[in-house]
């Protein structure tokens, strides 16, 4: 299959419950809701989750001037993990695989064996209610988010085509909006930025 990197324009608050509104006026593509965790590096602004059973992980391959970002998938890849794969998630950390006693780690041996064992690593558990909606050809998003435990809001519009989400990004952003991606949000939240 071939991943087709997206552009990507989001922010965060505490006060965006208004473009639920907006958004509700155009094309409805459901709710999703899920329980995340989200492993934050020292060393790397690669976006490493897991969510349904499965390492999640995605890096930016560019930002255009005007602030607007391109995402693409490094993997996806379910429990349990191998040498294979523990190479690439290491990567996508910023720092080199090291000595591992297995060459294959199930879930709580990876969180625990692995992730809680190294400090320039730290987690989040994030929750998400996604609504989604078509505008204009663009998946434009609302959430209600959770940083562990601590509420926030979301709005974001992606498509492969910047020009798309830059049209939308200045329809409906307010002076002084920032394109903050949810690696940016947790590491602030976290205390690492």
């Amino acid at each position: 299959m071939k991943i087709i990197p997206r552009w990507e324009w989001r922010t965060f608050g505490n006060d965006l419950q208004g473009y639920m509104k907006e958004f509700e006026q155009f094309e409805s593509a459901g709710v999703k809701a899920s329980e995340e965790t989200y492993i934050l590096s020292r060393k790397s602004d690669d976006n490493i989750k897991i969510r349904f059973e499965k390492v999640d992980m995605k890096t930016m391959l560019r930002r255009s001037p005007d602030g607007i970002e391109q995402w693409t998938v490094l993997g996806k890849n379910g429990f349990p993990v191998d040498i294979n794969q523990l190479a690439l998630i290491f990567k996508a950390f910023g720092f080199p695989i090291p000595w591992l006693d297995k060459d294959e780690y199930e879930y709580n041996e990876f969180m625990s064996g692995i992730v809680g064992n190294l400090p320039d690593l730290t987690t989040v558990e994030v929750t998400k209610t996604r609504n989604i909606f078509i505008i204009d050809k663009v998946i434009c998003e609302f959430a209600e988010v959770t940083f562990n435990q601590q509420p926030i809001q979301t709005i974001a519009f992606e498509h492969e085509d910047i020009e798309l989400v830059r049209k939308l990004a200045e329809r409906f952003k307010k002076p002084g909006m920032q394109n903050i991606n949810y690696i940016q949000a947790m590491k602030k939240a976290a205390g690492m930025i």
